[in-house]
């Protein structure tokens, strides 16, 4: 795979990959802070941190962040997520020395001006409006709000009106001082750089970045209770989500719920919920489960959308097929299409090389380590339809789902 890593001092992690036919270089810190760590009164702060990253630093004002790599045909962009917060960028390989100094100085050096948080509150506060405006987001956030309960994970990455009204400058200062832990930053560099390039452009400004500890534990999830909810919504649709704690990123059976997930309603159009909710009764535009591994635990969820007149039918066949699987083991054919299937849309995922330069950053932090694919599909190669069978008997189990319905005024 031909990946270097390198540890520095201060425990900041660089990961490197050289891509010698693209003329692209995509690199970013990651960084293992995401909205579980917030309190309840700090709810929104590291989503907002994200927004405030781009608002000025202590060389750069809001136009010459969003200047400085866009004008020469660049991307600088971020995300939050329950568990990380990221700040990456893609350039022509011969920028990338203004990239790296770039993410450097918004990451480490923004200094959250009072003026700039007034008006990147009324912007994130219109975003809460929109995802609100949107059923098919707000009842994936919703259904997670009922999965883990009053825990941090079940908390809306945005915040609320009221937590984001009350962001002050020091709010910031305060919540990076005490979960920042320079052991849990990686810088992640995917492209056609050599490693030896890629470290004399950061190193030297990220070994002056002090060592830094930080004393704050993630508190876990344990408590689960299944749960139903009815919510009369303005849709002309129903809506439907179906979920449960899963397996977390340390679970040997992740990959096997991964392949599990990938059959009954993954991406691909011969999933079994779209081939018998679209295909053969025509009861929905749309179909997907997912699965999503924390650090202690896992989400796994199912979504659709159907006429108010076939929800009962349409959840109905959702749960049967869920019992097929359970209830019957796969055949050696079936079985071994559902491994290629998912082995080859890895394999592309990996033709995506800012999205891998961002995985191997979080299997850095996650599991101190980067898996090659190849070990990954072996994993996945060997797993048997007894096995298979086994998780879905686990994590289909009727009696464990909770049910989030919207239901047309």
């Amino acid at each position: 795979m031909n990946l270097n890593i390198k540890e520095l001092g201060n425990g900041i992690r660089i990961v490197h990959q050289e891509i010698p036919h693209t003329r692209l270089v995509h690199c970013g810190f990651i960084l293992d802070i995401g909205s579980r760590d917030e309190t309840k009164e700090q709810e929104g702060l590291a989503h907002f941190w994200e927004h405030m990253a781009f608002k000025g630093t202590k060389k750069r004002k809001t136009f010459h962040i969003l200047n400085r790599l866009e004008s020469l045909g660049g991307e600088l962009n971020a995300y939050t997520t329950k568990e990380k917060v990221c700040f990456y960028a893609s350039t022509l390989k011969e920028h990338y020395p203004k990239a790296a100094d770039l993410l450097f100085d918004i990451t480490f050096n923004s200094t959250f001006p009072q003026k700039q948080i007034e008006k990147e509150r009324q912007v994130i506060l219109e975003e809460m409006a929109m995802y609100r405006d949107s059923p098919d987001d707000s009842i994936q956030d919703e259904l997670d709000e009922l999965v883990f309960n009053n825990h941090a994970l079940g908390r809306n990455i945005l915040g609320t009106e009221e937590t984001v009204a009350s962001f002050s400058h020091q709010d910031f200062i305060n919540f990076i001082s005490s979960r920042l832990d320079t052991e849990r930053i990686v810088f992640s560099v995917v492209g056609n750089i050599s490693f030896k390039k890629a470290l004399r452009i950061i190193e030297g400004p990220l070994e002056s970045i002090q060592a830094k500890r930080s004393l704050y534990i993630r508190s876990g999830f344990q408590s689960y209770i299944p749960q139903k909810k009815e919510v009369k919504r303005d849709v002309t649709q129903s809506l439907c989500a179906i979920g449960r704690p899963a397996y977390s990123l340390h679970d040997p059976n992740r990959y096997k719920l991964y392949l599990l997930n990938n059959i009954l309603g993954g991406p691909s159009m011969n999933s079994r919920l779209n081939l018998s909710l679209r295909e053969r009764h025509g009861y929905v535009y749309s179909i997907e489960s997912s699965f999503t591994p924390f650090s202690d635990t896992g989400f796994f969820g199912v979504y659709f959308g159907t006429e108010e007149k076939t929800l009962n039918k349409a959840q109905s066949l959702v749960l049967k097929e869920m019992t097929k699987l359970q209830q019957k083991k796969l055949g050696t054919i079936q079985l071994h299409m559902a491994k290629e299937q998912a082995i080859g849309q890895m394999a592309m995922a990996e033709e995506n090389y800012a999205g891998l330069m961002l995985v191997f950053g979080k299997s850095l932090l996650d599991h101190g380590k980067v898996d090659s694919l190849e070990s990954i599909f072996e994993q996945i190669r060997k797993t048997s339809a007894e096995e298979i069978q086994e998780i879905a008997q686990e994590i289909f189990n009727p009696e464990n789902l909770s049910f989030l319905t919207y239901r047309p005024h």
